[in-house]
């Protein structure tokens, strides 16, 4: 049951985040890309409306359901490419982060694939996704009800 409904959020908190997600759609990332960081995002913070959410948008998006059921185990297949792969480590220490900064062994892979640019535009969609997560572990909107908008 929700316990916050669209209705109950502040005036401008919604449509504030909504600025930041045009911001990353409209990023030199891969549309692709940027759901898989949400969809590992949600899976790593166990948030059942943003993992529905971000399934069904990369079926949309033509994503496979061997790769989508294989995300969780991402390390040990062999299904992402090496881009996918630095993208997903990131991710992965961002989300669950620690008392440490970033390594070097962690950053300097991510150049080979990525200006500084859209470094910080992966930075800004993992920390974004987390963002989400949190507020629907709060608000408990209702997982499943998610249309993705053709």
């Amino acid at each position: 049951m929700e316990r916050i409904t669209y209705r109950d959020i502040p005036q401008g908190m919604f449509e504030n985040l909504r600025v930041i997600e045009d911001t990353l759609v409209n990023s030199t990332l891969d549309r692709k890309l940027l759901e898989i960081i949400r969809l590992r995002t949600a899976q790593l913070n166990g948030c059942a409306y943003c993992t529905d959410m971000h399934h069904k948008e990369l079926k949309h998006l033509g994503e496979t359901e061997l790769r989508l059921s294989s995300l969780c185990v991402w390390e040990e297949t062999p299904y992402f490419t090496d881009l996918e792969r630095v993208t997903l480590h990131l991710t992965d220490a961002l989300t669950k982060l620690k008392e440490k900064p970033i390594s070097d062994q962690l950053y300097l892979p991510l150049l080979d694939f990525f200006t500084k640019e859209e470094i910080c535009f992966l930075t800004l969609a993992i920390s974004q996704s987390n963002t989400w997560n949190r507020l629907m572990k709060v608000f408990r909107f209702t997982p499943g009800q998610y249309q993705v908008e053709s």
